[in-house]
């Protein structure tokens, strides 16, 4: 992986995320970091009064892009004092929708992995859960960090990959997680969230030999559990940081424990819960 795009409002919680991208500079080899803020600015706004009377002129847009690039261009600087030697961290305005402008960004830049904060990356407001976690998540055409807010960065040595042992039978693309684990030798922890208690922890590993990218994941020498909890997203955030570690992968399938990224509410979940950095495959 490349280049990190990295979608930026100025909310404290993306301010993390692009701390984090900064950080895990140094135990990847990505060449480059791409801070993106997007604002939209109607252009009945600027031609037409609100209901409230009140209009935007074009000099205030232009301000506010002035202001912008002045807060990202801060942001550069602080950050590049923190990546690994080499990488260049960039910046770039959008006059868009965020949705839009990080999918547009994402192939004009050859983006390769986008990271952002669970919460306050809306383009006209940083007050609100919304559902930018869901939307990117499911629209983006590369891989999705999702970092909590205020997760503090820690080198990525446990990773836990979530799934389901007994439905996950189909080959599933994970080029993705294979690129990840050959730059580090991670400690590899797969775990199925187990919702009515049938299984012992004995069996794991054995139901897990049915799916055919046991062999696959058979080099990383991984230690397969499941997790006893009616909740399936807080089972596996919590099986993670009671084991330590650093990073929750969600396998980019039907039976994938993020399925339900097709309700919005699970942002608002994972901003709550999650004391662990979500990577979304695609």
């Amino acid at each position: 992986m490349k280049t990190y795009l990295v979608p930026i409002d100025f909310s404290p919680a993306s301010i993390n995320a692009a701390g984090f991208a900064a950080e895990l500079s140094k135990q990847t080899n990505v060449e480059s970091i791409i801070l993106l803020n997007a604002y939209y600015v109607s252009p009945i706004e600027t031609l037409l009064p609100n209901p409230d009377m009140v209009q935007v002129f074009e000099e205030e847009v232009e301000q506010n892009a002035a202001d912008r690039i002045t807060k990202l261009t801060h942001l550069r600087d602080k950050l590049s004092k923190k990546v690994r030697a080499g990488v260049q961290v960039s910046i770039h305005l959008n006059r868009s929708h965020l949705l839009r402008a990080v999918v547009e960004n994402v192939f004009t830049k050859n983006a390769d992995l986008v990271i952002l904060g669970s919460k306050g990356n809306s383009s006209r407001s940083d007050s609100d859960i919304g559902s930018h976690v869901v939307s990117i998540s499911k629209a983006s055409p590369v891989p999705v960090v999702v970092v909590p807010p205020g997760y503090s960065f820690n080198d990525i040595k446990r990773v836990v990959v979530a799934c389901d042992f007994e439905k996950v039978k189909d080959t599933v693309p994970l080029a993705s997680l294979t690129r990840l684990l050959d730059k580090k030798k991670f400690e590899l922890l797969v775990v199925n969230v187990d919702k009515e208690s049938k299984h012992q922890a004995g069996d794991a590993e054995r139901i897990a030999e049915g799916s055919a990218w046991y062999d696959m994941l058979a080099p990383y020498k991984p230690k397969y559990s499941y997790v006893n909890s009616p909740d399936v997203i807080n089972g596996i955030l919590q099986f993670a940081t009671d084991n330590d570690a650093q990073l929750v992968i969600a396998l980019p399938h039907k039976y994938s424990f993020f399925q339900s990224l097709l309700h919005d509410s699970v942002s608002q979940q994972l901003a709550a819960s999650s004391a662990v950095p979500v990577l979304l495959l695609k």
